[in-house]
């Protein structure tokens, strides 16, 4: 049987909209990867309030 071991650098990375920082697949992510776009919680909620601050 073959070793299946997967580490960072074998799964799929994206940049985060938020901070701009990579971040790895997680097996969470698993059914709406091509729906994630920040790389935590905390970056969801700065990008919701940045995108809803009102524009002078």
């Amino acid at each position: 049987m073959k070793d299946k071991r997967f580490t960072k650098s074998t799964l799929p990375q994206k940049t985060c909209a938020a901070c701009g920082r990579p971040f790895a697949w997680r097996k969470k992510w698993a059914r709406d990867w091509d729906a994630v776009k920040t790389c935590s919680d905390r970056c969801k909620g700065d990008l919701r309030r940045k995108n809803a601050a009102p524009s002078p």
